[in-house]
C-alpha cells in the first residue's frame, strides 16, 4: 500500500498530540489497559490503510469513528467468547455427540461433498473465501466479478453448505 506523505505526517502528528486522550476515550469503554493500547494502535493503523480522504478537519471524526467502531467489535468479540466459554463450562459430555462421532477428515470429506453440489462459480468463491481467508472485494477483483454477485454466490454457498452439513449430520 502506498502512502501518502501529508496524510502519514498528519496522522503522525494527530498521533503525538491526541494520543492520550483516545487512550482515555478508549479506556473509559474497555476494562484492560493492554487491550486500550491495541485498539488505538489499530485505529491508526487502520487510518494509514484507508483509502479516505484525510484532512485536518476530518481527522478527529475518522479517529473517533474507527475508534467507537474497533471498541464495538472488541465487546462483540469479549461477548461472544464469554458465551462460549459459558456453554464448554455448563455442558458435560456426551460420547455420542457430534465430534465425537466424526473425525475431522469425515467432516471434511462431508464439507467438500457438499462444496461439490456448488454451481462452478460459488464452488470457487466459497474455496477463496473459506480456505484462502479473502475478503469478498478481493475475490471479486480476482475473478473479475461484480462485488454483490460475489456477495450473493458466497451468501448463497453458504446457505447450501449450512443446510447440507445439518442434514447430513442429523
Amino acid at each position: 500500500m502506498k502512502y501518502n506523505t501529508s496524510d502519514y505526517n498528519l496522522l503522525a502528528e494527530y498521533y503525538e498530540a491526541h494520543f492520550d486522550e483516545l487512550r482515555q476515550f478508549v479506556g473509559s469503554r474497555v476494562n484492560f489497559a493492554y487491550e486500550t493500547e491495541d485498539i488505538v494502535q489499530n485505529v491508526f493503523l487502520r487510518l494509514l490503510k484507508s483509502d479516505k480522504m484525510i484532512t485536518p478537519i476530518t481527522l478527529p471524526c475518522l479517529v473517533y469513528t474507527v475508534a467507537r467502531n474497533l471498541i464495538f467489535d472488541y465487546w462483540r468479540h469479549h461477548t461472544r467468547l464469554q458465551e462460549h466459554e459459558h456453554q464448554l463450562q455448563t455442558s458435560s459430555f456426551d460420547p455420542d455427540t457430534v465430534e465425537s462421532i466424526y473425525s475431522a477428515q469425515e467432516m471434511n470429506e462431508l464439507l467438500e461433498r457438499g462444496i461439490a453440489q456448488l454451481s462452478d462459480t460459488q464452488q470457487r468463491v466459497y474455496r477463496l473465501n473459506i480456505y484462502e481467508g479473502k475478503k469478498v472485494s478481493d475475490i471479486a477483483y480476482e475473478l473479475s466479478m461484480n462485488y454483490k454477485g460475489v456477495e450473493r454466490s458466497l451468501g448463497n454457498a453458504r446457505k447450501h453448505i449450512r443446510h447440507y452439513m445439518r442434514r447430513m449430520l442429523a
